[in-house]
């Protein structure tokens, strides 16, 4: 049985009624069908499934686990990095029926994930995901170039191309996950806009590798996120929200009704959970959306709807607040207590 969530929590995001703005970003805990089932009954608005990756759609599973054991046809020292296909995935023909089958358990919208960055199969795959029933397509764009010859504006026109292939050979509506590193940021929005992005979800995490000084190796290191990476966030979401067209979602950093709110005020359509889920469980989710909903009665808030974007660029009395100036007050608002100095 559902979790009843009043309509005072609804939102609407790439054209789809959620009865909440909390939904689960891609992570494993989406590969099984009963973790999809507890998301939807605890109350959350949708779920985006766990990645496809751009390596399995150029390699079939197994001829990729083939070649990561032998090192045959790929880098060695990247092969490390590659999620072994039997733990964290599944190959692109598993990833479709699971698609099927997720579509068969829940209600709430169904989103499908591509994580890559070069054109590959992605088309291909994007209209085989819509076929199996996807909802909607979230275009993960993970990439880190590190060839001193590609220029900045080369890295976001492949990344807009991209977004503009992949949206014009499907009708289901597309999310693009990007990061932050972009010289200009709302250049870059409203590129993937007008290249028919139905969303931008901000950010991506980009995971760094740490040393071991043991072995004298780069070895992969994942941290969950906290709420303290939701500023960035927010910022961009407040910069953002009402100048473009497409909607706009949160992701990393998101732990707590007051982390969901925020990112409502700032503009956001969705605010996306991943960490909460791994660390609490499923079953957090009724928790934050009460307090959600305590919040608003406190404040006399009717609905999601009515907070959205009230706190965002186009709206607060004084826009500097998101400029230069609030790098000043920040560095001048911080007393040394004494002693320190």
């Amino acid at each position: 049985m559902s979790t009843a969530v009043g309509n005072h929590l609804a939102t609407r995001y790439m054209g789809f009624d959620l009865k909440s703005p909390l939904v689960a970003s891609a992570s494993p805990l989406a590969k099984e069908i009963g973790n999809l089932r507890r998301m939807e009954d605890s109350g959350l608005g949708a779920v985006v499934l766990h990645s496809l990756f751009e390596e399995q759609i150029e390699l079939e599973s197994a001829a990729l686990d083939r070649g990561l054991a032998s090192g045959a046809g790929c880098n060695a020292e990247a092969a490390n990095y590659f999620p072994e296909m039997s733990g964290y995935n599944i190959g692109p023909a598993g990833y479709l029926e699971h698609i099927r089958q997720a579509k068969e358990a829940v209600s709430i919208p169904v989103i499908a994930s591509l994580n890559g960055y070069t054109p590959g199969g992605w088309v291909h795959y994007a209209k085989l995901m819509q076929q199996a029933g996807a909802d909607a397509l979230e275009l993960n764009l993970y990439f880190l170039p590190t060839d001193p010859e590609v220029t900045g504006g080369q890295v976001e026109d492949q990344c807009v191309e991209l977004v503009r292939a992949v949206a014009g050979s499907v009708t289901i509506p597309v999310a693009v996950k990007l990061g932050p590193y972009f010289s200009s940021l709302p250049h870059t929005a409203r590129r993937l806009d007008e290249a028919g992005a139905a969303a931008l979800v901000l950010f991506n995490r980009f995971y760094q590798p740490d040393y071991d000084l043991q072995t004298m190796e780069v070895v992969p290191d994942l941290h969950l996120s906290t709420s303290a990476e939701l500023p960035l966030r927010l910022h961009w979401v407040a910069l953002l929200s009402g100048r473009i067209r497409a909607d706009l979602a949160v992701t990393g950093g998101v732990h707590t009704a007051i982390d969901v709110l925020k990112c409502m005020m700032a503009g956001a359509r969705a605010a996306m959970t991943t960490s909460a889920l791994l660390q609490h469980g499923i079953g957090c989710v009724p928790g934050i959306l009460r307090d959600i909903t305590g919040w608003m009665e406190a404040q006399e808030y009717e609905s999601i709807q009515q907070m959205q974007g009230s706190l965002n660029y186009l709206s607060v009395p004084d826009p500097a607040a998101y400029e230069r100036a609030n790098y000043m007050r920040v560095l001048s608002s911080y007393s040394l207590r004494r002693g320190t100095v």
